[in-house]
């Protein structure tokens, strides 16, 4: 956890090294914007839509706010480091519009000239997690800027969409800030990326996803009605939208795929081997 001010606009920073039990991993939409500085092998990323070509990164990309699935593959040997921006975080620390990363990877040195250098100049092959975490907290430190024009109003509807699991309607956030509904989205768009309602979908999301365990039984009734969804074809549809898998298909693969302790660090990613 990174310290005053960056925990503001920043839930962790991580670091992942060794060998990954499984390679590719299908990434759901999370309620998140990434920054991923990569010190070993070159990583591997396909788009859920089979119209934009795969990329590969031997240094690292920032990500916006996703909509849709993805696919990323682990090199052989993982020394990999993780930001996890709030949705509205990554704004304070590049200069690029958050709309021209939705659902976007970009190379880290298209935004932040020569950093990724610097960052291995420092670290080198031997440091430390501990030391590699302060070497790249340092350098948000370095990128960040006052907050921009709307992103008050932006964190504050965020957080009350957070707090509730997107349950709070769009009209009433733009109605307690006093904006109204076509304002509120206009600054979503330059500080997430997407609209608030598509903020309060992925949130909803990930609640329902958070919070299934594997080890017991799972009354996705139940799971549905507790996130948000009521409507029983609407949520298959949009499950199946933002994992690729039915839910029963999607329980069947965490039971034979349990997640691995802290590797990735939350479990909305799922093995795609």
């Amino acid at each position: 956890m990174p310290a005053p001010p960056l925990d503001q606009f920043i839930d962790d920073i991580y670091c992942l090294t060794g060998v990954p039990r499984h390679r590719r991993m299908n990434v759901p939409p999370m309620p998140s914007a990434h920054l991923f500085i990569n010190l070993g092998g070159p990583a591997r990323l396909w788009d859920s839509d089979p119209s934009v070509p795969p990329a590969i990164f031997t240094d690292g990309w920032f990500m916006g706010v996703w909509t849709r699935r993805f696919l990323f593959e682990y090199p052989t040997r993982v020394r990999l480091v993780g930001v996890h921006f709030k949705p509205w975080g990554m704004s304070p620390f590049v200069d690029v519009p958050a709309i021209e990363l939705r659902n976007r990877w970009v190379p880290v040195d298209a935004v932040w000239r020569r950093s990724v250098d610097r960052i291995r100049n420092q670290v080198g092959d031997v440091a430390s997690a501990t030391e590699t975490l302060r070497v790249v907290e340092e350098e948000l430190r370095s990128r960040f800027a006052e907050a921009g024009r709307g992103l008050d109003l932006v964190r504050h509807a965020s957080g009350r969409l957070e707090t509730s699991h997107g349950a709070v309607p769009v009209g009433a956030l733009a109605d307690a800030a006093g904006v109204s509904g076509n304002h509120l989205a206009a600054q979503f768009k330059s500080h997430v990326g997407i609209t608030p309602k598509r903020v309060a979908r992925i949130y909803r999301f990930a609640r329902l996803i958070l919070s299934v365990d594997a080890r017991r039984p799972v009354d996705w009734s139940e799971l549905a009605q507790t996130a948000g969804y009521f409507d029983q074809a609407h949520f298959i549809r949009e499950f199946k939208d933002f994992t690729g898998h039915t839910p029963t298909e999607y329980l069947a693969l965490r039971r034979r795929f349990p997640a691995e302790r802290e590797f990735p660090p939350d479990s909305g990613p799922m093995p795609a081997d």
